[in-house]
Order: structure tokens, then C-alpha cells, then sequence
């Protein structure tokens, strides 16, 4: 009887397993369907108002992904080079009358900020109007939406202007208390990325660059929103320390904004600009939807010539990349693509990467060497090319950052996780037989030995004295002048231009011109890369990650799941690294 039983509940649970896993099947096949379905043509009408409402946070690069499986190439049309190229189409297309910015907090750094800024300034000396109406504004918001004609927030409404901050966590104490410690071997007296696990204040030095830093990017964001508002950055600065921007009134009478109005007061604003009599006389298209259609149309037209464009965004790790991650592997194969591909005349790199493995870094950087041999290579960085994303930049024949780049951090080090004491206090003991002195590296479960200490410390002395190479022989200096600047220090896109590290201030697009003009090209196509490659398998393993993440960000709350991040990225480094120390809040 009691086998029956069990027989029986095995195919229930087999039906119900199998129920699960089906149900979870067409589940991922619906979501497939709804990316591989036909293309919905996109119409342009009459009377249209171009909205800026960026729902999802806004990477560089509008990606492409080859899915294997399926023999399908689906385009991302939520990059920023393809927003750029639609705000410059909409300036002369009839059919769009004007720009409405709505806010949203997904413009990722003052870097990207300020080339849609640049953009949106573009667009403007059409005669067309740009308007900003919000129930709440962001500082990154503000700083892109201070470029309009004219900024509206609702009665109840607030504008976050309170200037720039980095909050670091020490750990010290907490690993004394816990018995878990983070091993540190490190090279440079600025390399704060390992600060938080030796000590419990910041030190003197990470003080020093912090404020140095912080300062130097408000100054641009300041200077920027001055210039357009008619306001002294003196009177911007007060505004900030005292927080006379936190509510609508108070942001009206220090003029940073133009008007207090409701929704529907806004949409009558929005027909005396279109000269419409009703609401309902406009149609309004959302950025993604404008520029996968102007982006499409633009395809038919195609120059001789190319420039590629090698997209390097995300921290670097060794082995293949994704839309995420830079992997060394995807970006040397881009660029061999790209050198042996006799259309293109040229190469731009576009990093907007804080660094991460040293090693990949290397790797990358001895691809751009070979590239160099067949044509040039520039680079145009983005909101971060520091540490490991400055490695593969500095042997560039020209170095375009913009004044809001965070780059440099030209430092590395080896983080290790260690439990010996918190084993012993459990009572925990770990034995070990090998063949020789050395043939286990090292034990969580042991104290470090002075040979693995050394070796380490050989290992890391090694790279950043490669690294110091690296950038000497990149950028016509000595490692002595190198080294003065060096030692994880972090600059802004200004201050790197003043110390060699970069030539010109620039974006993208004025790294493009400048090596179409370099390389005697009159007109040219941009050819992106890479073009990531996926199975089916990779696809599901993503939609996972998506779905954890989705999760785990509504549960944790926005602010929690960036330090989630932070630590379990720290937690997963593995190999001697190069890497930006910290992340910089501009809201």
C-alpha cells in the first residue's frame, strides 16, 4: 500500500514539475514572441511633439543582439547615439513642432547629461520650442532640463538642487566583530577602492581627491545651468547649501524654474506654441518610438566609407562580454573585425566603464596596439573611463573626454575574503595535504602566509608598473610624470586635460568629426559594434537575472540595491583589479 502511495505521489509530482516548467515556457516564449514579432511601422503625424520620457535608464551604445537560435538580429533603439541622431533629425522634420522634457531619473551621469544637453541646444536654434513640466525634478534632470525655454513643475511638486556627494562605507569594525575579513593588497595612496576594509574614517588623501573632484564636476553642471538660467553660480551655490529649490514656490522665486501650473494648464501652453486649438489636435511621440523610425529611415541612404564605433560599457571582466559587462574577448573581436574590414577608414572606442580586471585591461589594450598598425583608433569616453577603462584608453592616437568624465584612477589592487577567525570561534578547523610548499594559494579558512603575501604583492607592483608603461608610452610621457598623477587618483575630464592624461574636450560626435577630417573622409556611416551573439540558453539565463533583479530592486528600494550591487560586485572580483573606487551621486 505504502508503495503504491509512493508511486503515485511520484507522478504527481512529476505532472505538477512538468505543469510548472511548461507554464514557465510559454511564459519566456510569450516575452520572445512579443521581441521577434513583426515590426510595427511607425508613423509620424502632423502636429507632433517630440516627449522626452526616458523610462529605462539610457546605456551608450542602442545594441545589437544576434540570437543564434532563431537566426535574428534585434536592434535597441534606447542608446544614447541613437537619441542623439533623432533630436538632430527632429530639428528640421516638419512634422515635430516641438520637444516636452519630462523627468525621470534614468540619465546616467553628467557626461551623458551634458551631450544631450548639447543636443537639445542644437535643436533649439531651430526656432523650436522645448518645454519641461514635472511633478518632481531630479538634479540630473534639472541640470539637462535648464536648456529649455521653459521649465514648469505642478503646485505640489519638488526640485531636488542640493549639489553633488559620494557617501563611502567603512567595514573595519564590522569584519573585527564578525571574524570575516577582507584581505587587501593594494598600490597607490589614492586607491580608495580597498580604504573601507583597512580603515574606519576616509583618509586624508581620499578626502583630498573627493573634494577635488566633487568640485570640479558642479562646476560644470553650475556654469552650464548659469549660463541658461541667467543666474551667477554664486546665487546657485547659496540656492544649493540652503536648499532654496525644495519646493515649487521656493524654486520659482530663485528662478529655476518658469511657472507653477498643472497638467492641463501645461497642455494649453503646448497649443498656443502649436497654434491648435485642442489638446487632442497633437499627437505626441515618445523618443524611442521617434528615433527607431527616423533610425530605420536613415539606413536607406548609406556612404561608401565607415567609421566604426566600438562600444566598451560596463565594468571589465575576463572572457566574454554582454550588453552589461565589457569582456575582453567580445572587444578584441570587434576590433579585429573592425581593423580587417577594408570599409572602415577609422575607429573610435567609446569607453563608459569603470575599470575592473587588470588583466583583461591588458588585453584589450594589446588589440588596440595591433589595430594601430592597419588604422587609427581614437576614443571618446563617457561618464567613466577610470582605472582599467582609462588602460584601454591610453594608447589612443587621439583621447576625447568631456569636462564631466570621471577618468584616471591609474592605481590597482587584490581583494581577498578571509574567514580564519570566525572558523576558529565555530570551531571550524581546515587540513591540507600537497605535493609541494606551495600547491594551495591560499584558504579562506587560513591565515594568509608571508610567501602568498610577497607574491601578491610582487603581482600587483608588477601590473601597475605596467600599467604606468602603458600610459607613459601612450601618452609621450616619463612613468615618473605618470606616476605624479597616478597612484589612484581620480580626475574630471578637465583636470585631466590639464595633466596629459586626455587631448580635447569633446563627445562623441566631435571625436567622429575629428577622425573623419584626420583620415580625409568627406562623408561616412557609422558601423557600431560589437554585435553580441546569444543561445537560447543565454536568453533564458538573462531573463532570469532581469526578473531577480526587477525584484529585488522593488523590495530593497532604490538606494539599497545600489549598495547590494556594490558589495556583491566586490565580492566577485576576482584577480588583481583596476577599478574606479566609488560611485558619484548627481541626484
Amino acid at each position: 500500500m505504502n508503495f503504491l502511495k509512493n508511486v503515485l505521489a511520484a507522478i504527481l509530482g512529476f505532472f505538477i514539475a512538468t505543469g510548472i516548467l511548461f507554464v514557465v515556457f510559454l511564459f519566456v516564449i510569450s516575452a520572445l514572441a512579443s521581441t521577434f514579432g513583426d515590426d510595427e511601422k511607425i508613423i509620424v503625424k502632423e502636429n507632433s511633439v517630440l516627449v522626452l520620457d526616458f523610462k529605462e535608464p539610457i546605456k551608450d551604445y542602442s545594441k545589437e543582439v544576434y540570437f543564434e537560435d532563431f537566426d535574428y538580429k534585434d536592434k535597441d533603439f534606447n542608446g544614447l547615439s541613437s537619441i542623439l541622431k533623432a533630436i538632430e533629425i527632429a530639428k528640421t522634420d516638419d512634422k515635430i513642432k516641438g520637444i516636452h522634457i519630462k523627468s525621470s531619473g534614468n540619465i546616467g551621469g553628467l557626461a551623458m547629461a551634458s551631450e544631450l544637453r548639447q543636443a537639445l541646444a542644437d535643436f533649439k536654434s531651430s526656432g523650436k520650442f522645448i518645454y519641461a513640466h514635472n511633478d518632481f525634478i531630479t538634479q540630473t534632470d534639472y541640470y539637462l532640463q535648464s536648456v529649455a525655454d521653459s521649465v514648469f513643475l505642478s503646485p505640489m511638486g519638488e526640485l531636488s538642487f542640493r549639489g553633488l556627494s559620494s557617501e563611502i562605507l567603512f567595514f573595519k569594525e564590522m569584519q573585527e566583530k564578525s571574524g570575516v575579513n577582507m584581505e587587501v593588497i593594494r598600490h597607490g595612496k589614492y586607491k580608495s577602492a580597498v580604504e573601507p576594509f583597512l580603515e574606519n574614517t576616509m583618509s586624508e588623501a581620499n578626502r583630498l581627491q573627493m573634494t577635488e573632484l566633487l568640485n570640479s564636476l558642479w562646476n560644470v553642471m553650475a556654469t552650464d545651468i548659469a549660463q541658461n538660467r541667467n543666474i551667477s553660480i554664486e546665487n546657485l551655490n547659496n540656492i544649493a547649501h540652503n536648499l532654496e529649490a525644495r519646493t515649487a514656490k521656493l524654486a520659482l522665486k530663485n528662478k529655476l524654474i518658469d511657472g507653477i501650473i498643472y497638467s492641463d494648464e501645461f497642455e494649453q501652453i503646448l497649443c498656443r506654441a502649436t497654434n491648435t486649438q485642442n489638446i487632442s489636435d497633437l499627437d505626441f511621440i515618445t523618443i524611442n518610438k521617434y528615433t527607431e523610425s527616423v533610425v530605420n529611415k536613415a539606413r536607406l541612404n548609406r556612404p561608401k566609407d565607415k567609421i566604426a564605433v566600438i562600444y566598451a560599457e560596463g565594468e571589465i571582466i575576463y572572457g566574454k562580454g554582454n550588453p552589461e559587462v565589457i569582456g575582453n574577448e567580445t572587444i578584441v573581436e570587434s576590433l579585429r573585425e573592425a581593423s580587417e574590414d577594408e570599409s572602415v577608414k577609422a575607429i573610435v572606442l567609446r569607453i563608459n566603464s569603470p575599470g575592473g580586471s587588470a588583466l583583461a585591461s591588458e588585453l584589450i589594450h594589446r588589440e588596440i596596439e595591433l589595430a594601430k598598425k592597419r588604422k587609427k583608433v581614437y576614443v571618446s569616453m563617457g561618464n567613466y573611463a577610470a582605472s582599467g577603462g582609462y588602460y584601454i584608453a591610453c594608447n589612443a592616437d587621439k583621447i576625447f573626454a568631456q569636462s564631466g568624465t570621471v577618468t584616471g584612477s591609474i592605481g590597482v589592487f587584490g581583494v581577498l575574503p578571509n574567514v580564519h577567525r570566525l572558523a576558529k570561534d565555530w570551531g571550524i578547523n581546515a587540513e591540507q595535504v600537497q605535493t609541494h610548499n606551495h600547491s594551495l594559494e591560499y584558504s579562506i579558512f587560513e591565515k594568509p602566509t608571508e610567501t602568498f603575501i610577497k607574491t601578491t604583492t610582487e603581482s600587483v607592483e608588477m601590473v601597475y608598473n605596467t600599467f604606468l608603461e602603458r600610459v607613459a608610452n601612450g601618452r609621450n610621457m616619463t612613468k615618473e610624470q605618470v606616476n605624479e598623477i597616478a597612484q589612484g587618483r581620480v580626475w574630471s575630464g578637465i583636470q585631466a586635460q590639464q595633466n596629459g592624461l586626455v587631448d580635447a574636450i569633446g563627445n562623441l560626435q566631435d571625436a567622429l568629426q575629428f577622425a573623419a577630417s584626420d583620415n580625409n573622409i568627406e562623408s561616412f556611416e557609422v558601423k557600431n559594434y560589437p554585435l553580441f551573439k546569444m543561445n537560447f540558453e543565454e536568453i533564458l539565463t538573462r531573463f532570469g537575472v532581469r526578473v531577480k533583479t526587477k525584484t529585488l530592486k522593488e523590495e530593497l528600494g532604490d538606494e539599497a540595491f545600489e549598495r547590494y550591487q556594490q558589495i556583491k560586485s566586490i565580492s566577485q572580483q576576482k584577480g588583481i583589479q583596476a577599478r574606479l573606487p566609488y560611485n558619484i551621486s548627481m541626484n
